[in-house]
């Protein structure tokens, strides 16, 4: 099986893990702040504060921001789901966006028709490996006075106008999932250039206190700590991330030669005003779920884009998510037509080629 995505771990992350080992702290220690030191090299960040996973800390930087019962937080409708739970979590009410049809990032001209009295913050979502539109995302924030948190899960190495997704709003996520461009197998960063929001998000995620090591409580906080271990993992990813983006841009780069003369068949579009680092490589087809069929026959893994969310069965109920309802047939219509292929840095140029040849054997057949 040609595999779709998959992380590049080596004898680099044995090293890192054997500090670990020897050092005899493995819950957050040096490593851990070696690696956030690392991330604020990285993206330019004043304050780069580890978190447990990407989920959590999204809803760490909702409830930093203020976000609860009442509040409204506008959200892209093509998005992974932790986008909208995290909302849910924080006790506010996730409002759906229709998404652009070229980068399939937040629409802005639709988003400012969703503003309310109560619409508290508006939340870009930095798609497969591109930014989205920060410059009108800014401009709307400003006049209507709304919070931003980027969610950057999928933005790690991304820059838009040469600065760092992550790093335009109030305060940014990104996620080290196993499957990311670079990964800690699960883990996540908030980024913020605001003292005080810094410190609310290192509270919430330390029981409510500023620092380890004592039993007294000043504010209401939980356990969403990083491990050593998983510092050691990004300490070795880190320093692998411009050979990764580097491969994966030659990696698309080929799909797009190799296949840019098929006519159902067409690469995603990118921003130019985005650094991409080519997370996933994907395009539109007319005929995605038959080449997807066809490609699963030939031992070749690819994927389907994220479910719209307003498709969601979790959501049916409609107890949970605003205007539900609303016309998102451009959100149908991308994710009917959406397809990634293989583009993990571990691939071969021998494989890439194997489902090159297989996509061209596709559509001179029945399509």
């Amino acid at each position: 099986m040609i595999i779709q995505i998959e992380p590049w771990i080596d004898d680099l992350e044995l090293v890192e893990l054997k500090r670990v080992i020897d050092s005899k702290y493995v819950s957050e220690h040096d490593l851990t702040k070696e690696f956030e030191s690392m991330t604020k090299e990285l993206t330019g960040a004043k304050h780069a504060i580890a978190y447990t996973n990407g989920t959590i800390a999204l809803f760490a930087s909702l409830v930093a921001l203020g976000v609860s019962s009442g509040d409204e937080v506008i959200v892209p409708n093509i998005t992974f789901i932790s986008t909208a739970n995290a909302v849910i979590l924080a006790g506010a009410t996730p409002v759906l966006c229709e998404v652009k049809e070229d980068t399939i990032t937040i629409d802005v001209e639709k988003a400012k028709k969703l503003i309310t009295a109560k619409t508290k913050v508006i939340i870009p979502v930095h798609l497969y490996g591109q930014s989205a539109d920060m410059e009108q995302v800014m401009n709307l924030a400003k006049e209507y006075d709304l919070k931003v948190l980027e969610d950057a899960a999928q933005g790690v190495g991304v820059k838009f106008n040469n600065k760092h997704t992550g790093t335009f709003g109030d305060i940014g996520v990104l996620s080290f999932y196993a499957n990311k461009t670079i990964t800690c197998g699960e883990g996540g960063i908030v980024l913020t250039n605001d003292d005080e929001l810094a410190k609310k998000v290192y509270r919430l995620k330390n029981h409510g206190r500023d620092t380890k090591g004592t039993f007294i409580h000043e504010h209401i906080g939980y356990n969403f700590s990083f491990t050593e271990m998983q510092a050691a993992i990004g300490i070795s990813q880190m320093k692998k991330l411009p050979v990764i983006i580097g491969k994966k841009k030659k990696i698309h780069d080929l799909y797009e030669k190799e296949l840019g003369e098929l006519k159902r068949f067409r690469i995603a579009h990118l921003d130019k005003r985005s650094t991409s680092t080519f997370w996933f490589t994907s395009f539109m087809s007319e005929d995605s779920d038959e080449l997807i069929k066809f490609l699963s026959k030939n031992e070749i893994q690819s994927r389907k884009f994220f479910y719209p969310l307003h498709l969601q069965p979790c959501y049916a109920n409609k107890k949970h998510i605003k205007n539900i309802d609303d016309d998102f047939s451009l959100s149908e219509k991308i994710y009917n037509k959406g397809v990634s292929l293989p583009s993990a840095y571990t691939m071969s140029e021998n494989d890439q080629y194997i489902v090159i040849n297989k996509i061209k054997e596709f559509y001179k057949g029945s399509y």
